[in-house]
């Protein structure tokens, strides 16, 4: 559901006359990457806590999960609103476009950043649910956001021309009502209302830190990873208002197979939350080789299809036949892009359940400086868009890399500490 409000988002503003609107949402898009996904560890963080604390069948700490995550989410979501225009000016300022391009952009944020209180507490609503194994409420809050949000752009964008505003007003309000629908789902949890939680135990200072602790480690790795595809979006416009497109198309599809593949990240990491907190580490294993094989079947599967079907595909998003044309020569980086990726993404899922924060950090910030690295390389040195794609690709594999080397430790170890907890 979220990548086909995506994709459909790419193909309102790309059958525009001018292309330098979905140019300027790809541009503010890279800003709204930093603003919200930095702050992805209140889904992460809430994922793996609330999974181990069902493991252990504690239902006060559940509960206590979800309170202290929604009032950090609420106190980020308003500081952003007091300082969007500042961060406006400065992301903007560093980022590389045409005027056009730039106005269109601008546009975009300000509908959007209005929505930012409700997407952060929306991040933790997604996290609680799935720690408790409750995906099917999970799809509900992505059926109500996404389909309000294609509903909204139809309006705003086709009827009514507000063009990349109407784009961000879209967004923005579908976030509220999946808001809304959450804390309804919420409320109805009555087994949960029947347990008294005093305000001392939301504020709690030995969780706060422990939860602090979790969250810097998520927060540095996510810094690292939004960061390198800044840096592959922001040197894409440096090559042309139409290579910005053309890869901003490639990395919709990206997107689309990185949210299915999630899916079953999500899984692994609420299993592997769930098998910690029960004592049963036998089953990790077992868990990595379902999660690891059916994450690489997926991700080649949307790799051959637009490979093999680009002009249709990529024709349905816009109609500029300049951009196709150039799809059609980097359509073939989606293969090692999404196969080597599909492991990077279940890795991920399968650390962020066991709470080990200290290794995604570790191994995003020595994949991110590679890959910017390499990069930046191909950007001042040798432009060339293949040569951006194969430096994002190298960036995709010292993920992997680095995250694999760290199983047998982190199996032996977990098998250590359960040890001792028995």
């Amino acid at each position: 559901m979220v990548p086909l409000a995506g994709l459909i988002d790419v193909a309102f503003l790309g059958h525009l006359a001018e292309i330098r609107h979905l140019a300027g949402v790809a541009l503010a898009t890279v800003l709204f990457n930093y603003i919200y996904w930095t702050f992805g560890f209140l889904r992460m963080a809430t994922t793996g806590t609330t999974a181990q604390a069902v493991g252990r069948s504690d239902r006060e700490a559940v509960i206590l999960i979800g309170l202290r995550n929604s009032l950090l989410a609420l106190t980020l979501g308003l500081t952003i609103l007091l300082l969007q225009h500042p961060l406006r000016e400065l992301g903007f300022a560093l980022l590389s476009a045409t005027p056009e391009v730039k106005a269109a952009g601008r546009d975009y944020y300000n509908t959007l950043i209005w929505g930012a209180p409700a997407t952060l507490i929306n991040f933790v609503f997604v996290g609680w649910f799935l720690g408790r194994e409750q995906s099917s409420k999970v799809l509900l809050l992505s059926a109500v956001a996404n389909g309000a949000n294609i509903l909204l752009d139809y309006i705003l964008i086709n009827l009514w021309g507000l063009e990349s505003a109407g784009a961000g007003i879209a967004t923005a309000t579908s976030q509220y009502l999946m808001l809304l629908v959450g804390g309804v789902l919420v409320y109805l949890e009555h087994q949960l209302r029947t347990i008294p939680i005093k305000l001392q135990q939301i504020f709690d200072w030995r969780a706060l830190k422990a939860a602090f602790a979790l969250n810097g480690d998520i927060l540095i790795r996510t810094l690292a990873l939004v960061s390198t595809f800044a840096f592959f979006t922001n040197l894409s416009s440096v090559l042309g208002t139409e290579v910005l497109a053309t890869n901003t198309l490639l990395m919709q599809v990206v997107t689309l197979a990185a949210y299915f593949i999630d899916g079953l990240a999500f899984a692994t990491e609420s299993l592997a939350g769930i098998f910690r907190g029960q004592g049963s580490s036998k089953l990790l294993l077992p868990l990595l080789w379902v999660s690891g094989g059916t994450s690489l079947v997926i991700g080649l599967l949307f790799a051959i299809l637009f490979v093999g079907f680009p002009r249709f595909l990529f024709g349905l998003l816009t109609h500029h036949l300049a951009v196709i044309e150039q799809v059609d020569n980097y359509v073939l980086w989606l293969l090692p892009i999404l196969s080597i990726g599909s492991q990077a993404y279940m890795l991920d899922g399968y650390f962020l359940g066991l709470t080990e924060g200290h290794i995604l950090r570790n191994a995003s910030v020595l994949a991110a400086i590679a890959g910017i690295a390499f990069m930046l390389v191909v950007a001042y040195l040798f432009p060339s868009n293949h040569l951006l794609w194969l430096a994002l690709s190298c960036f995709m594999a010292a993920r992997v890399v680095t995250l694999a080397i760290q199983l047998p430790a982190s199996y032996k170890d977990l098998k250590r500490v359960l040890s001792s907890e028995c």
